[in-house]
């Protein structure tokens, strides 16, 4: 029997950004950051993904420090580096630099015991396109409203 699985959405993603591409990638964190991780404690909220030397890192992720670890607390905005197989970072490098495109993590989550993070590739809406969004959103509620009124 598998324990329930803790997932921490970036729930401003999918409002800011249009998705084009999605990979999970591995993150690596200390003992305490993942145990930190599993009380979640974990915001993805204006966090992205920096590439550097065939290297992705996780920038601007905040990791709340566990209460009962010692001294020796890593810094809660410090980067953390992301695993992925050297041709997924090229590939991804290049989309980003070719289209202007952002990496944008969109959730977090525990897979057979390990921290894996939902990365995507996405582009920044306009404010038109947030508006446009938030108007579908509302009328879709209106009618689900009027349905169960009957």
């Amino acid at each position: 029997m598998e324990a329930k699985s803790i997932k921490i959405r970036n729930r401003k993603a999918h409002f800011n950004y249009q998705i084009l591409d999605k990979y999970e990638a591995g993150i690596e964190l200390k003992g305490c950051e993942v145990k930190s991780v599993r009380m979640g404690n974990v915001s993805l909220e204006g966090a992205y993904v920096k590439l550097l030397d065939a290297e992705a890192f996780m920038v601007g992720m905040h990791i709340n420090p566990y209460e009962y670890s010692g001294l020796d607390r890593p810094d809660p905005d410090r980067e953390r580096r992301l695993l992925l197989h050297k041709r997924e970072i090229k590939k991804i490098g290049d989309k980003q630099s070719l289209q202007n495109l952002t990496v944008v993590p969109l959730s977090l989550y525990f897979k057979r015991g390990l921290v894996k993070l939902e990365i995507a590739l996405a582009k920044g809406k306009k404010l038109y396109d947030k508006r446009d969004a938030l108007k579908k959103k509302t009328i879709l509620k209106e009618i689900g409203g009027e349905r169960s009124r009957r």
